[in-house]
């Protein structure tokens, strides 16, 4: 059972994603989760050191393709300055989405990094759908209540992948 709650890696934040290391595993596509991920669940729109970042993953070669599992308006209204797709109500963890999300950017499942803050949506999707996932910290401050208690079991589950 732990094995497909079980990252592939473990960074602190998008920002220490190495693009390199990414190249070397062919990998040319990043499915990224934007509520606590990108930024924080209430924060509407990126800021410019992610917008940055961005145009960084862009410029070293990688389609990207954000997906969430927030509503419409707010993934639109999070994207609108970035020429980026997007997957809004993608039910994660199923794993519909995220082959989606592969299809897309017209790239087989062994080409595609999930990033994601969660380990029962982002990295439990992402293992189903056959995909490198890379579970990054949430980025602090309020959350939806779900995600709260979700965030409990959560940290059992990381106690024991780290022992």
């Amino acid at each position: 059972m732990l094995k497909i709650l079980t990252p592939n890696k473990m960074i602190d934040s998008i920002y220490d994603i190495d693009f390199k290391e990414l190249k070397e595993k062919n990998i040319q596509g990043l499915l990224i989760d934007v509520d606590n991920t990108l930024v924080g669940w209430n924060k509407r729109e990126a800021d410019e050191k992610l917008i940055q970042w961005f145009y960084k993953a862009k410029e070293e070669g990688f389609l990207l393709c954000l997906i969430s599992n927030n509503t419409e308006e707010r993934v639109v209204e999070f994207k609108k300055d970035m020429d980026i797709p997007a997957i809004h109500k993608a039910l994660k963890p199923l794993t519909k989405s995220f082959i989606r999300g592969v299809n897309i950017m017209n790239l087989k499942r062994e080409e595609v990094a999930v990033i994601g803050d969660q380990i029962f949506t982002d990295v439990l999707g992402g293992n189903r759908a056959g995909l490198y996932t890379i579970l990054v910290q949430p980025i602090p401050g309020r959350e939806f209540w779900w995600t709260t208690l979700v965030r409990r079991l959560e940290k059992i589950v990381l106690k024991k992948l780290t022992q």
